[in-house]
């Protein structure tokens, strides 16, 4: 494997982001390889999508610290004009709701043309070649003639399709994915995945997917970063979380997934809601929903440390592993 390959594409290192006086992502890290998949797992309010925004600086008024280096540099201390080369041409994101990520006064080829008009030295007639080429490519029959269409002539499926098609035009080598099926019915979700986990192995991009189903999760990352309150709680190889997680959090999170084995009446459920951050002190954020919570949990917020195998967990009482 050459050095390249064994070098982080992106290094994030203590990220935090804050909304005036209320810190919603705090000392985020991790790393991601050229061609590897990470999926951002938690539930809603946990910082997933802030996460991904503050990536690309996109995160509206929000103060944003620490470090995010892709190949050696630093977004966070780029400036906007910078930025502008980045988003799209390095990195690209999938939007969370195919329906409003469409302008629906433009046509869907005069979408597509700009991210290669501002990304690429392509020429007007090889940049629409390109795009007929895109759009074959994510399943998108009649190509050339699609191009003349507007959003509305489209499905949900068929627009997260386009979506998909922008990002991946210019050749980025980082794709965001933000929940990128939410909107879609099951059927239309298995093609949309099967689609990106194969364009996203074609071209050897790397991919971020934020999400909260962990069953999309285990079919489409090759690792896990498990958020809580805007912390890192869990991190590992996907099949080691999805197996066995160290941290009650994670464990609650797959317990709650239905199987079709299952026979219980009611589904399980983690307790409780997430707490206000405004209003988190010392200690455990979780310590309140959690079954194993005992007296430090209040008192000492627990590290992120490596606990078994690629797993690091930040939980004075993390789980033992499960037997198989």
């Amino acid at each position: 494997m050459s050095s390249e390959a064994n070098t982080p594409l992106l290094q994030v290192r203590g990220l935090s982001v804050r909304f005036g006086a209320k810190e919603v992502v705090r000392g985020v890290g991790f790393d991601i390889a050229p061609g590897e998949k990470l999926a951002l797992v938690g539930e809603s309010g946990s910082g997933k999508t802030i996460t991904a925004l503050s990536l690309l600086r996109l995160a509206g008024e929000a103060q944003i610290s620490g470090q995010a280096l892709l190949r050696g540099r630093d977004l966070l201390s780029l400036s906007e004009r910078e930025m502008r080369g980045v988003r799209g041409g390095e990195i690209a994101m999938v939007f969370q709701d195919p329906m409003t990520s469409l302008n629906p006064v433009y046509t869907v080829g005069r979408q597509m043309d700009e991210m290669l008009r501002l990304h690429t030295d392509l020429d007007q007639s090889a940049r629409r070649a390109r795009c007929i080429e895109m759009l074959e490519d994510v399943g998108i029959s009649e190509a050339a003639s699609r191009l003349d269409a507007y959003p509305h002539q489209f499905s949900g499926g068929m627009r997260q399709r386009v979506v998909i098609a922008i990002a991946l035009l210019a050749g980025s080598r980082l794709i965001i994915a933000d929940e990128p099926t939410t909107a879609l019915d099951v059927t239309v979700q298995a093609q949309i995945l099967k689609l990106m986990r194969r364009q996203i192995v074609d071209r050897g991009s790397a991919m971020i997917l934020v999400a909260h189903d962990l069953a999309v999760v285990s079919e489409m990352a090759d690792r896990v970063v498990v958020l809580y309150c805007g912390k890192v709680v869990e991190r590992g190889l996907t099949s080691e979380i999805i197996q066995s997680p160290a941290h009650p959090y994670t464990r609650g999170l797959l317990d709650s997934i239905p199987k079709i084995t299952d026979r219980r009446e009611r589904l399980s459920q983690i307790p409780g809601t997430v707490p206000d951050i405004r209003t988190l002190g010392q200690g455990c954020s979780f310590r309140d929903r959690c079954f194993r919570a005992q007296a430090i949990c209040s008192a000492e917020t627990p590290a992120l440390t490596p606990v078994r195998g690629s797993l690091d967990a930040a939980c004075h009482f993390p789980l033992e592993e499960t037997a198989t």
